[in-house]
């Protein structure tokens, strides 16, 4: 019984400074490194055709496809869901664990440990310490240097014998557990990882202007359902002037739930709208090939009222009051003059610079055909102090959502507070002890003053040099007197 007993006691041993190694833990880190950046390089639950072109650039056209399936067996391209991925958090998360379990009663001792006088043997040998003598009584050095302490904050213990008194006190000593602080925010950042895998999901969705839908794609094969409808009311892109460098995005979203709106947001990059814990960034946009959709023109005759019109091709508009009428005959989605011949050209499928061509028909004068661009609103200004703006053409645009839900990431945003203030404590608060020994020398004092740190020696020697100054001048201020 005693030897199973026994051979039971050293696996558990065995098992325990295995998962409390520090190599362990450095090699689980090597490997979610290099797995990471994979994962990074890889698109995620995209398809296939654009990781199989992306590998193709690493390994040639012949061999992408291969290394595709390879990739896709081992999970890469889902790879933060994947078991193995999960598999490697939670085993970092047991090495942390039981490697703070492991250190921590020692750190705990040293925390509780209480502090003790030092003798003048045990003064000399630390590694920060200052020797002074004044001329001066014992009693007033001793006061001073208590003033000084207190005014720093420290709370000091004192042991007196004849002839001498030794002044010891302390400051920081619970920073020694900031270390684990920093270990907790770990854990937490790993288990919202592994709830926002687990519950979560990540997809898309391209949504038309004037669509709406109830479901996002993982991919086309796997819908997502949303609970909701989501619609998007229109979609803009907004340039830098003079230049076709797009400067914002936006999408006018609606939510209905049960038939009714509930909510309404204009999204761009980086403030997207978030409901029920799903969020919808704006990701992408693109025109519909083919689509037809209506042109939204607002019509302003000299000193009147401003009229907005919806229209699609070929339809005609009258300006209020005015018997000029227009017919819209064209559109170009990015138009521009040929720097050689001079003629009117579209140079790009993409809505980059959308002009609308509309043929007036003015009452006493011959029909003429005018190019409005939406861009240049000065383009649609007409003879006599009339105007038509093209405003839009909606319909055949798409807002492209990343669709997203992470119910872990309260996890992470405590675990961030947490880690920022663990690190904080671990780099700028320390574990700080001053012994201060001052003993009758005939008619002087003689102070040695001692220090000890967990970390950040020179801010110690500092402080201590500060302390030690102030109290001079205010011994030699007394003494003087």
């Amino acid at each position: 019984m005693e030897e199973k007993e026994k051979k039971k006691k050293d696996i558990f041993e065995s098992v325990w400074k295995f998962l409390a190694s520090v190599k362990l833990a450095i090699f689980i880190f090597i490997v979610l490194s290099i797995s990471s950046i994979i994962g990074t390089i890889v698109e995620q639950q995209a398809e296939p055709a654009k990781n199989i072109a992306l590998l193709a650039k690493f390994f040639g056209d012949s061999a992408a496809p291969t290394v595709y399936n390879v990739f896709a067996k081992l999970g890469f391209m889902d790879m933060y869901r994947s078991w193995w991925f999960i598999g490697l958090l939670l085993l970092f998360s047991i090495n942390l664990i039981v490697c703070s379990l492991d250190r921590f009663p020692k750190t705990w001792r040293l925390i509780k440990k209480p502090q003790k006088p030092l003798s003048g043997n045990a003064l000399n040998s630390l590694p920060i310490k200052k020797e002074l003598t004044f001329k001066s009584s014992l009693n007033i050095a001793k006061d001073e240097f208590l003033n000084i302490l207190h005014a720093s904050g420290y709370r000091v213990f004192e042991a007196s014998e004849s002839g001498s008194v030794r002044l010891y006190t302390q400051k920081g000593k619970y920073a020694r557990l900031a270390v684990y602080a920093v270990h907790l925010s770990i854990i937490l950042i790993f288990i919202g990882a592994i709830i926002g895998a687990r519950f979560g999901f990540g997809g898309y969705l391209n949504l038309r202007e004037g669509g709406a839908s109830n479901t996002a794609y993982k991919s086309p094969a796997e819908p997502i359902p949303l609970g909701f409808t989501i619609k998007c009311n229109w979609y803009d892109t907004l340039y830098y002037e003079g230049i076709d460098t797009p400067r914002e995005f936006q999408s006018e979203l609606v939510i209905i739930e049960d038939g009714k709106e509930v909510l309404k947001k204009v999204i761009e990059v980086n403030d997207p709208l978030t409901y029920k814990g799903i969020t919808f960034f704006q990701a992408s946009y693109g025109m519909i090939p083919d689509a037809t959709g209506y042109f939204v023109l607002d019509i302003t005759p000299d000193n009147g009222p401003e009229k907005r019109l919806w229209l699609k091709s070929g339809e005609t508009f009258e300006i209020p009051g005015t018997g000029i009428k227009g017919t819209i005959i064209d559109f170009s989605p990015a138009l521009t003059r040929d720097g050689n011949t001079g003629a009117l050209t579209t140079y790009s499928e993409s809505m980059v610079n959308p002009a609308v061509a509309i043929e007036f028909d003015w009452p006493g004068k011959e029909k003429f055909t005018g190019w409005i661009l939406k861009r240049y609103p000065e383009t649609g200004m007409l003879p006599g102090g009339h105007s038509v703006k093209f405003a839009d053409y909606w319909g055949v645009e798409y807002t492209g959502l990343q669709v997203s839900k992470d119910p872990g990431i309260w996890f992470i945003y405590i675990a961030s507070i947490i880690m920022a203030a663990g690190l904080y404590i671990c780099f700028f608060i320390s574990h700080k002890k001053i012994w201060i020994n001052i003993a009758d020398d005939k008619k002087s004092v003689r102070i040695v003053v001692g220090g000890s740190t967990s970390r950040n020696r020179l801010n110690l020697e500092n402080e201590i040099e500060k302390i030690v100054s102030h109290a001079a001048q205010a011994i030699e201020g007394r003494s003087g007197k």
